[in-house]
């Protein structure tokens, strides 16, 4: 565990989605940033400038100021240059903030900068794939599908029967049962360790996999009910290997494959991540 000053001088990376979906978050860290800590900004307008400003960072601590993406593309380059080991990462989670909070990072801007200047580093375990894509948060295989956003309602007027008529020709009709995407269903074979969970010949949902704190990754495999629902299968162990026809898997915030075999392995403790001082020691990863 490695606690740190505001002395320390910080390379502030933000994401130029983070500047497109809430530049008052991404205002508010900055100004928090500056006022605790000597911070050169940096403000890339692609992944290419991205990795080079995170590779030109010499003794000055990262901070990315982004969501899920812009924090599991700082891990891939730093893991991918081996440099991960000894790179501390901070990050001000802005848009989407799931992967960062799930981490234990404050979803409050002004919070996450602050834990930034006096938090503390916790050392965190890694899904490692065998083409050196890493995974932070939870693997989701098959990738779930996106459902369509609703389509506003039109307002009802009163007083107008004709109006109201029209209105109600014109609304969208209510999405049938039928019409929600179904879960998705594939035929995969599953092994931890070695040991095979589940095999091609039985149909399922979905099949996760999130890194622990002990060097195993948890593993839940869902397989298709018929009728009841069936009971997941919980198993953990080091090593993850996934066969099938062209399957999907969401890693973190991105989608990757298809592919027909991909195996995971834990690197345990491959990666630091600042976060408060009072939450680290009780965050269950």
């Amino acid at each position: 565990m490695a606690t740190f000053a505001t002395s320390d001088q910080l390379l502030v990376i933000i994401d130029s989605a983070a500047r497109q979906t809430d530049g008052e978050a991404v205002r508010i860290a900055k100004d928090v940033l500056s006022a605790g800590a000597a911070a050169k900004l940096c403000l890339p307008e692609g992944p290419e400038e991205f990795a080079r400003a995170l590779g030109r960072r010499g003794s000055r601590r990262p901070v990315v100021i982004g969501d899920g993406r812009a924090l599991a593309r700082a891990v891939a380059l730093l893991h991918r240059q081996r440099e991960l080991a000894g790179c501390a990462l901070s990050v001000v989670p802005v848009g989407d903030t799931a992967l960062a909070e799930s981490l234990g990072v404050p979803g409050n801007p002004v919070a996450a900068a602050r834990a930034v200047l006096d938090g503390v580093e916790r050392r965190l375990d890694l899904l490692v794939d065998d083409s050196d894509g890493v995974v932070l948060g939870t693997l989701g295989i098959p990738a779930a599908p996106v459902r369509a956003a609703a389509a506003r309602p039109l307002p009802l007027a009163s007083g107008r029967p004709w109006y109201r008529s029209l209105v109600r020709t014109l609304a969208p009709r209510p999405t049938r049962l039928s019409a929600v995407p179904s879960p998705c269903v594939a035929r995969l074979r599953v092994e931890v360790d070695g040991e095979t969970v589940v095999d091609l010949d039985q149909p399922v949902e979905a099949v996760s996999v999130t890194p622990g704190a002990d060097g195993a990754a948890s593993v839940e495999v869902r397989p298709l009910s018929v009728g009841a629902e069936a009971t997941p299968l919980l198993v953990s162990g080091r090593t993850v290997t996934v066969t099938g026809a062209d399957f999907r898997y969401r890693a973190d915030a991105a989608v990757s494959g298809p592919v027909r075999r991909r195996t995971w392995r834990v690197a345990e403790g491959a990666w630091g991540l600042v976060l408060p001082s009072a939450a680290w020691a009780g965050h269950p990863r």
